[in-house]
C-alpha cells in the first residue's frame, strides 16, 4: 500500500538491523547520510573569461550514531572490542535502517555495507534520576545506498 500523495513518513516509524538481526530498544537513529566530494574547477578559457564550475567527486564514506535503551546484552561492546582487538574480519558488517509507513511497511532503505562501531557511550547516570539508561553508539560505513 503506497502513502496518501499529501502525506509523509513520521520520523518515529524506523527500524534498524545489523547483518540481518534487528536491533531491539532503539530509540534514535542520527546522521543518516549519503555524500559525495565536491570539485572546485576553476579555469580561463582562451578569450580571458574566468568559469568557476563545480565537478561531481568521489562518493564519501560517513558514519551515523544509534541510540538505545541499555540492557544486559553486550553486542554492541563486542563489536567495539573487535574493532579494538583489530579483528578486521569480525568488525565489518552491514546495516540497514529502514523508514516506515503507518502500517509497518519499509518506504525507504538505507543500507550501510562495510560497518565497524566507533564509539560506545551511556548517558549520564544520576541518582534519582527518572529517565532510562542508553548506550548511544557511532558506526562508520564505506557504503551506502538507498532503496
Amino acid at each position: 500500500m503506497s502513502m496518501d500523495p499529501l502525506d509523509s513518513a513520521a520520523a518515529n516509524g524506523f527500524s534498524v538491523s545489523i547483518d540481518g538481526i534487528e536491533m531491539p530498544k532503539v530509540i534514535e537513529v542520527s546522521g543518516v547520510k549519503s555524500e559525495v566530494d565536491k570539485i572546485d574547477s576553476k579555469q580561463q578559457t582562451a578569450d580571458g573569461k574566468f568559469i568557476a564550475r563545480q565537478l561531481i567527486g568521489r562518493v564519501k564514506p560517513g558514519e551515523f550514531s544509534i541510540t538505545r535503551g541499555l540492557t544486559e546484552s553486550k553486542a554492541i561492546t563486542d563489536w567495539l572490542k573487535n574493532v579494538m582487538d583489530g579483528d578486521l574480519a569480525g568488525a565489518r558488517k552491514t546495516a540497514v535502517v529502514n523508514v516506515l509507513d503507518y502500517t509497518g511497511a519499509t518506504i525507504k532503505s538505507f543500507e550501510f555495507k562495510n560497518c565497524w562501531v566507533r564509539s560506545v557511550e551511556v548517558n549520564s547516570l544520576k541518582a534519582g534520576a527518572a529517565e532510562q539508561a542508553t548506550e548511544k553508539f557511532t558506526v562508520c560505513f564505506d557504503e551506502s545506498t538507498v532503496k
